[in-house]
């Protein structure tokens, strides 16, 4: 099941399982981010609002954003498996999004080896803003793609002041 939540204040709606349990609500999470986590599994959704990449192409953009938090997990050799353009069919302003499937290895609660992470990303590149807004679902275990899915087709940026 699945429900509307209000991000950011209510900047942001999108749809994602009533599951889901918001983090901010078990310890502290940095005003630029939302995180959402599965109360059975450690896989995650992350929603942060971050300064514009400099590749000025999107699909390049998002491979950006993809090796730099594989760098920042210690991975040098993350795999893009796919990039694809979704295209915004619903008449709002929001920008269609780019997303990205990939592989990283990553180190996890202090375990000696690295563990295989599937990774989705979406990213929104709002325009004279200077802004993008990426969706990360990190997924050491099961299937949440359809999950990330109705969540990148139903995101809706409501109020471009959040981008100020």
């Amino acid at each position: 099941m699945s429900s509307i939540r209000e991000l950011f204040g209510g900047a942001i709606q999108c749809t994602l399982p009533t599951r889901l349990v918001d983090v901010s609500k078990l310890r502290q999470v940095p005003d630029s981010q939302e995180v959402f986590v599965y109360p059975d599994s450690d896989a995650s959704f992350i929603i942060e609002v971050l300064e514009h990449a400099p590749p000025t192409d999107v699909t390049e953009a998002i491979k950006y954003h993809f090796t730099d938090i594989a760098q920042a997990n210690g991975d040098d050799k993350p795999r893009v498996l796919d990039t694809r353009l979704i295209v915004n069919d619903r008449m709002d302003d929001t920008p269609s999004p780019v997303v990205l499937r990939g592989k990283q290895s990553a180190v996890k609660f202090n375990q000696p080896q690295p563990t295989e992470v599937t990774i989705f990303m979406g990213l929104f590149r709002v325009q004279g803003k200077n802004v993008d807004l990426l969706v990360t679902a990190n997924v050491p275990e099961g299937d949440i793609e359809p999950d990330f899915d109705i969540m990148i087709r139903s995101l809706r940026i409501m109020d471009y002041g959040l981008f100020a």
